[in-house]
């Protein structure tokens, strides 16, 4: 590995596209839902090396909903999580599972379903990819206010859904949790330190509730 380059140019501090050949695929699990699992052969552009695998997860994308009432607090869920063994507090979130859909109309739809809430106010906070050495999936943040009581319709939570509890969780107190490491959900850790640092939610007197 070469020395490190210094960037002295912020344009350039910018990730791009790139697409690097694949001369192999094979799945590893693929059913009726939107997520699968294959298994892809990659060879490195202008290489004397044999191809190498590479496990992708796909995955469509989800919307993720940072909803802050009149009171500067939060609506969150605590939710069980099975393949991480552990019940996390999160932000009302959901796939964007219909092929073409907009993530705000996901992000939309998740408030209303999981904690009944409409809002009169959306803001994008910004898009993150999860966990991209394994997966596309791109994760859209949006802040939601101007909240109001909504029903679900017709829509009937099932499963972990049906076990979740609604909290409502003052703003400041939520991003203390995030500094101190108690919660460890990481949606809602973008969310809360993306509002907080873009000045869209008051984090309160800084490091005065974050230990």
């Amino acid at each position: 590995m070469s020395a490190p380059r210094t960037v002295s140019d912020p344009a350039e501090l910018t990730d791009v596209d790139e697409r690097w050949p694949v001369v192999g695929s094979s799945d590893l699990h693929r059913d009726s839902w939107v997520v699968a699992l294959r298994a892809d052969q990659v060879q490195r552009p202008g290489a004397a090396e044999e191809p190498f695998r590479r496990l992708v997860v796909e995955h469509p994308g989800a919307a993720v909903v940072l909803a802050v009432d009149d009171e500067e607090h939060v609506l969150c869920v605590r939710h069980y999580r099975h393949a991480a063994g552990r019940r996390f507090i999160e932000l009302p979130a959901g796939l964007c599972d219909a092929a073409g859909e907009d993530p705000l109309a996901v992000a939309q739809r998740e408030l209303r379903e999981e904690v009944q809430t409409a809002a009169r106010e959306w803001a994008h906070l910004t898009s993150a990819y999860s966990s991209p050495g394994i997966s596309a999936e791109l994760v859209h943040y949006y802040l939601a206010r101007g909240l109001t009581h909504d029903g679900r319709g017709d829509f009937e939570l099932a499963h972990e859904e049906a076990d979740m509890e609604v909290l409502r969780v003052p703003f400041a107190d939520l991003y203390a949790a995030v500094l101190s490491g108690r919660l460890t959900d990481t949606p809602l850790v973008v969310a809360v330190l993306t509002a907080a640092a873009r000045g869209l939610a008051d984090p309160g007197p800084r490091g005065a509730t974050a230990g």
